[in-house]
C-alpha cells in the first residue's frame, strides 16, 4: 500500500466533492494508491482552515502557492474557478506534481492550449473533470454504440438544460457577469463532452447562441447580462452522423436535462440524467409487434456499479461519479498510464466552444479543427 499526499485547490461544491472522493475512493475500489489528505486552499485563512476541519486535512492555506510548492502535495486537484486554472496547472506541472483540473479547461482555448502543452512537457498525469460521463448508464451507452450493437449511428441529439437562471426575476449574480461564466462556459463542456466520447469528434458545426434575459434587479437598479443563457449546435461529426446540441441555463422545469439520443441502423438509445440509473434500448429484430424501447435499469454487471452497490436497480448518484473519478486519476499515476479524458480531452471540448462563438459571429458553419490560432471564447 502506498501514499499519496493530496492537495485540493477550492473547498466550494466541488472542492467537497473532491474531499469526499479521495477519502472514500481507496475503500471503494481497493486503489494501490491510497490518498493522504494533505493540504487545502481557500480564499481566507479562517475558511481554509474549517474546510481543513470539516473535510480531514492535515493542513490549511490560503495561497494556492504555498499548497502547490509543499513537498508533501504530490497530487493537485484543481477545484477553483475557471480564470485560476491556467496559473495553478502550470505551476503544478513544473513542481512535478499530477493535477486533475475540473472543467472547463481554463477561461478558453488559449489557456486550454497552454494547459496541455505544460502537461505534455512535464510528463505528469493530467486529467479533466467531465464527471457526468462516468455514470454506470452512460459507460453502458459508450459500450452498446462502440460495439456496432445499434448498427452505424445515424444521427446523436444531446442536451444540457437546467433551469437555476428560468426566473427572469432572479438577482444579479456572477453567473450572469462575465462571458466565461455563460451558459457556454457553464453547461456546454459536459455535453460537448458527451458527444465526443460517444460519437468522435465533431468536424463542422453551425451555432445560434442567445441571452434571453438580458437584465437583472441588482441593488442599484438593472444590471446588464453580460454573458449568454442558451444556444444550440447543429453539427457534423467525423464519422458522417450528423448531429444537434442544446444548451441552456433557462429551461424551466429542468433540473438535471444532461439527456441525449442515439439513432443506428439497427436500433437507437436514449439516457437521461435526471434518471441516471437507467438507458433505454430499440433493437430493430424480432416481429413488428414486439419491437419497443426496453428500460435497462443499471446494476452490478455494468461498468462501476458493483462497487457502489450489489442490488440491480438500486442505483449510483452524483458522488458517486466524481469517486470513480478519482479512481482513474489515482490509477493513472500509480500506472503511468495516461486515463481518459485528459487535458487533451478538454482542449477538444474548448475547440468546439471556440468554433461555436466563431460560427456565431459569421452567422454560417464553422470547421471545428485546424483553429488553434484563433481564440472566439474568451
Amino acid at each position: 500500500m502506498t501514499r499519496i499526499g493530496i492537495g485540493i485547490v477550492g473547498g466550494g461544491y466541488m472542492g467537497k466533492a473532491h474531499a469526499v472522493a479521495m477519502s472514500a475512493v481507496a475503500a471503494l475500489f481497493d486503489t494501490a494508491l491510497r490518498p493522504s489528505l494533505e493540504m487545502i486552499c481557500t480564499t481566507t485563512p479562517q475558511g481554509a482552515a474549517e474546510k481543513a476541519r470539516q473535510f480531514g486535512f492535515a493542513r490549511a492555506t490560503a495561497d494556492w502557492r504555498v499548497l502547490v510548492a509543499d513537498p508533501r502535495v504530490e497530487a493537485v486537484v484543481i477545484a477553483s474557478p475557471q480564470e485560476t486554472h491556467r496559473d495553478i496547472a502550470l505551476a503544478a506541472f513544473a513542481a512535478g506534481k499530477h493535477v486533475f483540473c475540473e472543467k472547463p479547461l481554463g477561461l478558453g482555448l488559449s489557456d486550454s492550449r497552454e494547459m496541455l502543452a505544460a502537461a505534455q512537457r512535464s510528463g505528469r498525469v493530467h486529467m479533466t473533470g467531465f464527471n457526468y460521463i462516468r455514470t454506470p448508464a452512460s459507460q453502458l451507452a459508450r459500450q452498446i454504440i462502440s460495439t456496432g450493437e445499434i448498427g452505424d449511428v445515424t444521427w446523436f441529439r444531446g442536451e444540457h438544460t437546467e433551469d437555476f437562471c428560468a426566473d427572469p426575476a432572479a438577482p444579479a449574480s456572477w453567473r450572469t457577469r462575465g462571458k466565461p461564466n455563460g451558459n457556454m462556459g457553464d453547461l456546454a463542456p459536459h455535453i460537448i463532452n458527451a458527444a465526443l466520447a460517444l460519437m468522435g469528434p465533431i468536424r463542422s458545426l453551425c451555432a445560434d447562441i442567445e441571452t434571453v434575459h438580458r437584465t437583472r434587479p441588482s441593488p442599484t437598479g438593472p444590471e446588464a447580462v453580460s454573458n449568454d443563457d442558451q444556444g444550440q449546435i447543429m453539427c457534423r461529426f467525423e464519422n458522417g452522423a450528423m448531429g444537434h446540441l442544446f444548451i441552456s441555463r433557462v429551461a424551466t422545469g429542468r433540473k438535471m436535462g444532461y439527456a441525449y439520443d442515439v439513432f443506428g441502423t439497427r436500433g437507437a438509445l436514449r439516457f437521461d440524467q435526471e434518471d441516471q440509473n437507467a438507458v433505454w434500448l430499440y433493437k430493430a429484430e424480432g416481429a413488428a409487434g414486439r419491437q419497443g424501447f426496453t428500460k435497462i435499469l443499471t446494476g452490478p454487471e455494468h461498468p462501476d456499479y458493483k462497487a457502489f452497490c450489489l442490488g440491480p436497480g438500486h442505483g449510483t448518484g452524483y458522488q458517486d461519479q466524481i469517486i470513480i473519478e478519482a479512481r482513474d486519476f489515482l490509477e493513472a499515476i500509480a500506472s503511468g498510464t495516461p486515463k481518459w479524458p485528459s487535458f487533451a480531452d478538454g482542449h477538444l471540448v474548448n475547440q468546439v466552444i471556440a468554433a461555436a462563438w466563431a460560427s456565431q459571429s459569421s452567422r454560417g458553419w464553422i470547421d471545428v479543427h485546424g483553429r488553434e490560432g484563433e481564440d472566439h471564447d474568451t
